[in-house]
C-alpha cells in the first residue's frame, strides 16, 4: 500500500468515527445535515450530478441495493455503489461499475477535500467518506448511484440526496440507543428519507414500521409501493448452491418470471422483489430497464459475506447476522439448507449488540460453539461472550479467529457445518484466515 493512501486514509479516519464508537448522542446537533451540504457545495454540489436510488433499513439494504446496482450495470448505465462498512479495505465503500475506487483515486479525492474540509468545523468521519463518494462519482460521470445509508436515514450523511426511488427495507431492532426502542421510533428514523413527492418502495414490514412508513408518505404525499401487496413471488428452488424463485406485480400476473439468484437466504428473495419492484419505478421515472437485464442483474449479483459459502467439504458458511431478526434468518436458512449437519458455530459480536437475542436464536441448532472477537474497536471481548453462551448453559471456548478456524475444521468433519457469524468484523477476519489457511492471496487490505 502507497504511503499517500496511508496518509488519506489517516486524514479520514482522525476526525469523529462514529463506527468505531458506541454510547454516543444520536441528535441533530451531532449529526447536522448543514454541514454536509456545506461540504458539497464547497466540493460543486457534486450530490447533484448524477441521479439516485436511496436505500435505508435494519438489515438487507445492503444486498438490495447491491442488485439494483447489478441490475443498472446490465442495463448499460454507468452505475455506482456506496455502501458501508467495508470487509476488508476502504476500497470497497465506492465502487464504479463494479470496480473499487482505486488508491491513487481516494489519495486525489482526500486532496480535493483536506482544501476544504477545514471551512466545515465538527465534520466526521462518515460525513468526510459520504462527500468522497459523491465527489469520485462526479468526477468520473455516473449515471446512476446506488447509495445505502449508513445509520438510520433521517440525520445520515447520505440523506443530502433527491433520489429517483427511496427504499425502506426490513426493519427490526437493532441500534435501538440510537433509533428508538420501539419498531415505530426506529422506522420513524430509516422514513426520514423519504422525499416529497419522490416514490418510495417498501419491503414487507411488520405492522407497526409500515403503519409509520405509510404515514410519513401520505404526509410527503410520496407515492408508495408495499411489496407485500404490489408483488407476489415464490420460491421454485433453493440449494446451498442459488436459488430460483417466480415473481409478479399483484397488478399484472402476465408478468410473473423465474428469477435466478446465487445470494442465499430465502430472505434474499425478499430482497429481490424489492428491488424488482424499485426498478418499476425507476421505469417510470423514464428509466430503460429491460427484463433482460434485470434477470442478468440478479443472476450475477455478488454480495461476500452474507451467507457466503467458501467452502464444500466440510461445508463452511460466513454470515454478517448482527441482531435477533437476522439470526433468525440466518438459522431458518442453515435449516433448509443444511438439515441434519453437525453445526461448529464460530461467533463474535460487537459488543453494541442485542447479544442475548442473538445467542436466544442461533445457539439451539450449534452442536459446538468457539468465541472469538474481530480486530474492531466495537468488538465484543472473546471472554466476555463466553461468559454469556456459558450463561445459556452452553460449553463456550474463547481463542484467536484463526485458531477457531483450525478448531471448527477439526471438530465438524467431512459432512458437517463450520458457520462464522455475529459481526460483519468476525466475518471479515474470519474470511481472511480461511483464504489464509486454504493458501490463497489475501484480500485486499488496508494495513500497512
Amino acid at each position: 500500500m502507497s504511503g499517500a493512501y496511508q496518509s488519506a486514509l489517516g486524514y479520514v479516519y482522525g476526525f469523529t468515527d462514529y463506527e468505531k464508537q458506541s454510547g454516543f448522542p444520536y441528535t441533530p446537533d451531532r449529526f447536522d445535515l448543514k454541514r454536509v451540504e456545506q461540504l458539497m457545495h464547497l466540493l460543486g454540489d457534486p450530490h447533484r450530478a448524477c441521479k439516485f436510488v436511496h436505500v435505508a433499513g435494519t438489515k438487507g439494504k445492503g444486498s438490495t441495493s447491491a442488485i439494483l446496482a447489478s441490475v443498472l450495470m446490465h442495463s448499460r448505465y454507468r452505475t455506482a455503489l456506496y455502501s458501508s462498512p467495508h470487509l476488508h479495505t476502504f476500497r470497497e465503500r465506492i465502487q464504479i461499475d463494479g470496480e473499487l475506487i482505486a488508491q491513487d483515486q481516494v489519495v486525489a479525492g482526500i486532496d480535493r477535500l483536506r482544501a476544504v474540509a477545514a471551512q466545515v468545523p465538527g465534520i466526521t468521519t462518515f460525513e468526510l467518506i459520504t462527500a468522497l463518494a459523491f465527489d469520485h462519482f462526479a468526477q468520473h460521470e455516473v449515471e446512476l448511484a446506488v447509495i445505502e445509508v449508513g445509520l438510520g436515514g433521517r440525520l445520515d450523511a447520505t440523506n443530502v440526496i433527491t433520489p429517483l426511488v427511496a427504499v425502506i427495507t426490513s426493519i427490526s431492532y437493532d441500534h435501538m440507543m440510537y433509533l428508538g426502542n420501539t419498531l415505530s421510533e426506529i422506522a420513524a428514523e430509516k422514513a426520514g428519507i423519504i422525499k416529497p413527492g419522490v416514490p418510495v418502495v417498501s419491503a414487507p414490514q411488520a405492522l407497526e414500521a409500515q403503519q409509520v412508513i405509510e404515514r410519513i408518505a401520505a404526509e410527503r404525499h410520496s407515492p408508495l409501493t408495499l411489496v407485500a401487496r404490489g408483488w407476489h413471488w415464490q420460491s421454485v428452488n433453493s440449494t446451498a448452491h442459488g436459488q430460483q424463485f417466480a415473481a409478479w406485480p399483484t397488478s399484472d400476473p402476465s408478468r410473473g418470471a423465474l428469477y435466478s439468484l446465487p445470494l442465499l437466504g430465502r430472505h434474499q428473495q425478499q430482497n429481490a422483489v424489492t428491488a424488482l419492484a424499485t426498478l418499476d419505478r425507476l421505469r417510470q421515472a423514464g428509466l430503460v430497464i429491460t427484463e433482460a437485464a434485470a434477470h442478468a442483474g440478479l443472476r450475477s449479483v455478488h454480495w461476500p459475506g452474507r451467507l457466503e459459502v467458501l467452502n464444500q467439504r466440510p461445508w463452511v458458511i460466513v454470515d454478517g447476522a448482527h441482531n435477533g431478526d437476522s439470526m433468525a434468518k440466518l438459522r431458518a436458512a442453515i435449516g433448509d439448507l443444511f438439515p441434519h449437519h453437525k453445526l461448529v458455530l464460530v461467533l463474535g459480536v460487537s459488543a453494541d449488540k442485542d447479544i442475548d437475542a442473538m445467542l436466544e436464536e442461533i445457539l439451539p441448532i450449534a452442536d459446538d460453539v468457539l468465541v472469538s472477537q474481530a480486530h474492531h474497536p466495537r468488538a465484543a471481548s472473546a471472554d466476555s461472550l463466553a461468559d454469556r453462551v456459558r450463561a445459556c448453559g452452553r460449553a463456550a471456548v474463547a481463542i484467536p479467529v484463526d485458531q477457531a478456524l483450525e478448531q471448527a475444521l477439526q471438530r465438524v468433519g467431512e459432512d458437517g457445518l463450520v458457520c462464522a457469524t455475529g459481526s460483519l468484523f468476525l466475518v471479515a477476519d474470519f474470511r481472511a484466515a480461511w483464504l489464509k489457511h486454504m493458501g490463497h492471496p489475501a484480500p485486499p487490505s488496508d494495513a500497512e
